[in-house]
């Protein structure tokens, strides 16, 4: 796990001197334990280590093999038998970490070799004798990999940070994710950002680039969400999901030279990934639970759950309680740590809770993806409710943020358009491999939303603290286990029917049966008394004002009623507009 950058120039030109050096300390969090260089003509990169395979020298980067020049972002688990299969074939190895495992994989396969590995990664190799640049992200997004390409050169970093660090970006809002921003939950599909200078490489993609700037972009991998020719029966969909699901986690505890921990909600997911552990017969592993203070809406702790679990299965157990004075103060840092302005709340919560991690582990195994993935959340059974309408019509309604209308009520003409995100949901509803609407929209999830929500956060949180997270209920083959099985099935029990029925037994009945929970942070959705005077300031402020995004009158009717106007699915408006300018006066003003 790490942070990567570089740049290839088209014009023949030697990469400016001191650009990885201006790039390399917005990374240095994500690798605080290494960090190289290298150079060679019109390309050169950047590395910062988290050392977590093969800790020692051999596995530095950037590596460089021959004419092959590699900066990796990551973690393959199948890499072990992916060496002894390459080994077979002929090629010999220096190191024994998971790195150069990816540079004899595209020695062997080319650009096929992504379809390959088996684990979450953003790499780039320089292939000298070819004169390109090969790209790849993992097949669900679960590592960053940001761009700026313009008729001169293609640079790319883990995070936008390291970007703007190098200078030239165009740090104009871009009207496209500015309308994703705030009508999708803060999800900006990939390749568009807010700003419109930098891209993102979709995910499950390769990219190459050629010394000329010629561009080629290929989808490796996609997800299959049709029905199985034959039918099983409920239990053997139990039984392969347990069985996929063990290996999952299995892999993510093993494959790693450092011993590997658990953050524990207190709900399912996490609960269900100690019981697991337990299962396959690791002891002595480390779990870690966070909460804040109440709000008269809404608890602010899930101790009472995830102690359950703790007094069952015993680990070496972490609980920390934030005061929400602590809160407010450490906000700022977390929105620094955002690569992308991220609405959901929980997001400082998973910043304090890495700090105090960070101290005691160096990798965790963590929950996300089992609600998209297995049919979690409330909106999928209501969305299925729905007779009437199309596809977007269905999902809009339950789903989105704002809708348009209002949308262009909130910006200001310069930012008004057509409703991109209507279109583009429209469009990937509108799936060949899934057999029906609710399947899509599980699909659409797994691959699209989740990525610039919840996985792009816990990426961010975590990798501030050089923390690595590894998402057990995002491997790929459990993932094509699961969306080939009936959503009727899975939205049983009130959803994740198949996860509760492998937990019935080994995880504490309370918590099977609980009502869905949140990572809460009651005073991010609640805003009353400091955190209100903290966003007025924001949202008052010249800098605000004078980048017009906003229509005064409507941030006016938020200030005066912030508790009166919530999301869909309970997002508070006001933070969301007060997210957005916080982010970009403390990321990307100053950089134009």
């Amino acid at each position: 796990m790490c942070g990567i950058c570089g740049e290839l120039r088209f014009d023949g030109k030697a990469v400016a001197e001191g650009l990885i050096e201006r790039m390399l300390p917005a990374l240095e969090r994500r690798g605080p334990d290494d960090a190289g260089r290298w150079a060679e003509g019109p390309v050169a990169f950047g590395h910062r280590r988290l050392s977590i395979i093969d800790l020692s020298p051999r596995s530095h980067q950037p590596m460089v093999d021959a004419e092959l020049s590699l900066v990796f972002n990551g973690a393959i688990y199948n890499y072990r038998e992916l060496r002894a299969q390459l080994q077979n074939k002929g090629h010999v190895f220096v190191s024994g970490g998971d790195t150069e495992v990816i540079l004899k994989a595209y020695r062997e396969w080319g650009d096929d070799c992504p379809s390959y590995l088996h684990g979450m990664f953003a790499f780039a190799i320089w292939d000298g004798a070819r004169q390109r640049l090969f790209c790849a992200r993992d097949r669900f997004g679960i590592k960053p990999f940001y761009y700026a390409l313009d008729a001169s050169r293609f640079r790319f970093a883990s995070n936008t940070q390291a970007l703007l660090a190098g200078g030239g970006i165009d740090t104009a809002i871009d009207p496209v994710g500015l309308h994703f921003q705030y009508t999708l939950h803060a999800v900006i599909p990939a390749p568009t950002t807010i700003l419109r200078g930098i891209r993102k490489l979709e995910p499950a993609h390769t990219l190459v680039i050629d010394a000329q700037g010629r561009q080629m972009l290929r989808r490796y991998w996609d997800l299959d969400a049709t029905r199985l020719p034959q039918p099983r029966s409920e239990q053997e969909w139990i039984d392969a999901t347990h069985a996929a699901l063990l290996a999952a986690v299995r892999k993510r505890n093993d494959v790693a030279d450092v011993p590997v921990g658990v953050l524990l909600s207190g709900g399912l997911d996490s609960s269900l990934l100690v019981a697991l552990l337990d299962e396959i017969g690791v002891e002595g592993f480390h779990t870690f639970s966070v909460g804040f203070e109440d709000q008269p809406e809404e608890k602010g702790s899930e101790f009472e759950f995830s102690d359950q679990v703790v007094e069952r299965y015993r680990p070496i157990h972490h609980k920390f309680l934030v005061p929400n004075d602590q809160v407010l103060v450490r906000l700022p840092e977390a929105v620094d740590a955002m690569a992308e302005p991220m609405f959901g709340q929980d997001a400082v919560a998973f910043y304090l809770l890495s700090e105090q991690v960070s101290k005691a582990i160096k990798v965790v195994q963590s929950g996300q993806g089992a609600d998209e993935v297995f049919g979690g959340y409330f909106w999928y059974p209501r969305m299925l409710a729905e007779t009437q309408g199309t596809r977007l019509e269905r999902f809009r309604k339950h789903y989105f943020d704002r809708d348009h209308d209002e949308f262009l009520g909130m910006v200001t003409p310069a930012f008004r358009g057509a409703d991109h995100t209507g279109g583009y949901v429209a469009q990937r509803l509108d799936d060949a491999l899934s057999d029906d609407f609710l399947d899509a929209v599980l699909k659409f999830d797994v691959t699209t939303l989740i990525v610039d929500d919840p996985v792009k956060r816990v990426d961010n949180m975590t990798m501030a603290w050089g923390l690595e997270a590894r998402v057990p209920f995002l491997d790929h083959e459990l993932v094509e286990v699961a969306a080939r099985c009936p959503a009727g099935i899975k939205l049983q029990s009130d959803g994740k029917h198949l996860l509760k029925r492998i937990a019935r037994g080994i995880v504490p009945d309370a918590i099977i049966d609980r009502p869905k929970g949140y990572f809460p942070m009651p005073a991010l959705k609640y805003v009353r008394g400091g955190f209100l005077d903290f966003m007025r300031g924001l949202l008052d402020s010249r800098a605000c004002r004078e980048r017009g995004i906003f229509e005064r009158s409507y941030v006016e009717r938020l200030l005066a009623a912030p508790e009166m106007h919530h999301t869909r699915i309970m997002g508070s408006k006001l933070w969301h507009l007060a997210l957005l300018e916080m982010w970009l006066q403390r990321n990307v003003d100053g950089h134009a």
